[in-house]
């Protein structure tokens, strides 16, 4: 009873102080919530200040990521998940993704500094980044697809392996069609933690004024690296650009965990409906 009461105590505290935190960036935010602040570049000057190409940036980085991470992640786990044999060796594998998982996000930034920028001379570019964010979120990716995958009835498998169906008409046509919405709400939920990343891409060599990126190989800033430069600034009118620099990343979080529901819905009231 008595744990029971500081657990709810302690919920609720978290919330009240996640609230107020919200409300304070919320006001300070306000002045500068306007088109001008999302059209126009970063300046030195707070009124001319603006997040087009922070925001321009992350749409890149997520899309590069994603194109890099979830057919690797998504195959990875196909493969670990219905073709591999029972062993030492898988297991060991397992253990490894698994604490991967927990490593720092930093951790990957270095390694990007030493491989990607370094080793591979793609140098402080999109790619670079883009790489070093999929290293990041592909154990997440490959443990939230092996799980939907688990969560596949095995009379699937079963039914179709009795018509003659290959293991892989049995993979492609029935288990992941049926593990869909747990490998979309996965997949957006990794992306997730990826947008909001800094760390790594601070170590990666992302900028914080810079143009617009054109290809994959141009220089980049997004918007955590963006709030970073703005906060350590000591001017007011820095730290109001910076909340207004917050709400947008939170309302893209907002906006990719809302597709994560609604694919997830969807997916499942298609199974079911079919």
């Amino acid at each position: 009873m008595i744990l029971a009461v500081l657990f709810f105590l302690a919920t609720v505290s978290g919330v009240v102080v996640l609230a107020t935190l919200l409300v304070d960036v919320a006001i300070q935010a306000a002045p500068w919530l306007d088109g001008q602040f999302l059209t126009s570049l970063p300046s030195r000057f707070p009124d001319r200040a603006g997040i087009r190409a922070a925001v321009l940036g992350s749409l890149w980085m997520m899309g590069l990521t994603a194109l890099i991470s979830v057919p690797l992640g998504v195959a990875s786990a196909v493969y670990l998940e219905e073709y591999a044999q029972e062993g030492w060796l898988l297991r060991i594998i397992q253990v490894n993704i698994a604490n991967l998982a927990g490593v720092p996000s930093v951790i990957y930034g270095i390694l990007g500094l030493a491989i990607f920028v370094r080793f591979a001379a793609l140098g402080s570019s999109l790619l670079a980044g883009a790489m070093t964010l999929s290293l990041l979120i592909l154990p997440i990716i490959i443990i939230s697809t092996q799980e939907a995958l688990r969560g596949v009835p095995s009379g699937i498998r079963e039914a179709a392996f009795a018509v003659g169906a290959t293991r892989w008409q049995v993979v492609w046509g029935h288990v992941l069609p049926a593990a869909a919405p747990g490998i979309l709400t996965g997949v957006i939920l990794a992306l997730s933690r990826a947008i909001g990343e800094t760390a790594p891409l601070i170590m990666v060599g992302a900028a914080g004024l810079v143009a617009v990126p054109q290809s994959v190989m141009d220089p980049f800033t997004v918007l955590p690296i963006q709030i970073f430069n703005w906060t350590a600034r000591p001017q007011d009118e820095f730290q109001g650009l910076a909340a207004a620099a917050i709400v947008v990343l939170m309302v893209l979080l907002l906006g990719m965990n809302l597709t994560a529901i609604l694919l997830r819905n969807h997916f499942e009231s298609k199974r079911e409906g079919g």
